[in-house]
């Protein structure tokens, strides 16, 4: 998450449904004298079908989070510990999640750009079916800062999408909104990359986003469980998730503005996400709600070297990448 708005979007409201005309009852009347007459042929009247349900999003295994985790510390390691904008970790990393996604069927796109003089790259993935052009976005930032590995900030995120679009892929999904995924680059330097996504989009690729759900640091080991408040809606679809496994959710002011969704809700893109906290302390209310330990912040290796895979609460990432699969599938349907 960067180191350093809210904007209310109407619910649609739900239409109400037409009463019969009195032409219609009578008709439906005259239609039951008839087949109680002696000698009237009966018939079986057929129910008309049940619209039909979304499917449930199917659980994101947490071994396989793990296992991607595994992967980007490895990467770091041969890459001079870090996998930040501009190094040959972050190259790397890009590479590692681009042949899973052109293994899974994705359609993928590096676009690049330019921080500090060193040109980056935004990887964008879709999903080829869709039965409409409208579009939900869900991204990560994949960079990490220089000084470490970047597990937690924001391997994780970057693992839990990656994770639910593979899991788009194994279940076949054919949703009513184009699903695209985003893994942003230079982060880190001030939203670079995903900002210059933003700004790239002509104004009817902007109408067609539906939202961006972003997910930055959803592991910290201290964890809360916050949810963006930007936009109502999806802040109810994540919330209510976890309200009925028996987990409180706030929001949280140390992500507002300083995440990958904050260019996406300046031009008016409802915006949602995850977060596990950064370097506040946890109060002593929230570890009563949450556990963990009151005063001591929700990661204290937030941007430091000893942000590896030791640095994180599996339950916490498995709960937030499960959660995130459930939005995909609400959201996208």
């Amino acid at each position: 998450m960067l180191v350093v708005r809210s904007r209310p979007h109407r619910v649609p409201g739900v239409a109400t449904v037409p009463r019969p005309s009195r032409a219609v009852l009578a008709a439906l009347s005259a239609a039951l004298v008839l087949t109680a007459l002696p000698g009237a042929a009966t018939a079986t009247a057929t129910a008309p079908a049940a619209p039909p349900t979304a499917a449930a999003a199917p659980d994101i295994a947490l071994d396989r989070l793990l296992a991607q985790l595994a992967d980007f510390e490895a990467i770091a390691d041969a890459n001079g510990g870090n996998r930040a904008h501009g190094r040959p970790g972050y190259a790397a990393s890009v590479d590692h999640i681009q042949e899973q996604l052109d293994a899974a069927g994705f359609t993928t796109e590096r676009q690049e750009f330019t921080a500090g003089g060193t040109t980056g790259h935004n990887l964008i993935a879709e999903w080829p079916q869709a039965a409409t052009d409208d579009v939900l976005l869900t991204g990560a930032h994949l960079d990490s800062v220089g000084s470490g590995p970047g597990i937690n900030d924001n391997g994780s995120g970057s693992a839990a999408v990656l994770e639910v679009a593979l899991a788009v892929a194994e279940s076949g999904l054919a949703p009513e909104r184009r699903l695209r995924f985003a893994w942003w680059g230079a982060e880190e330097l001030g939203l670079v990359g995903s900002r210059h996504y933003v700004d790239s989009l002509a104004p009817d690729e902007l109408a067609s986003l539906t939202g961006y759900l972003n997910a930055d640091m959803v592991a910290s080991p201290n964890a809360g469980y916050f949810v963006y408040d930007e936009n109502p809606e999806i802040q109810a679809v994540f919330a209510d998730w976890f309200a009925q496994r028996g987990v409180t959710t706030q929001a949280s002011s140390e992500v507002r503005g300083r995440s990958d969704h904050a260019p996406f809700d300046a031009v008016g893109v409802p915006v949602g996400g995850v977060f596990t906290g950064a370097g506040q302390a946890k109060t002593a209310a929230q570890a009563e709600l949450w556990g963990g330990d009151a005063g001591v912040s929700f990661d204290p290796c937030y941007h430091r070297a000893c942000d590896d895979l030791a640095n994180v609460d599996e339950t916490a990432l498995d709960r937030n990448a499960d959660a995130l699969a459930h939005a995909v599938w609400e959201l996208g349907s």
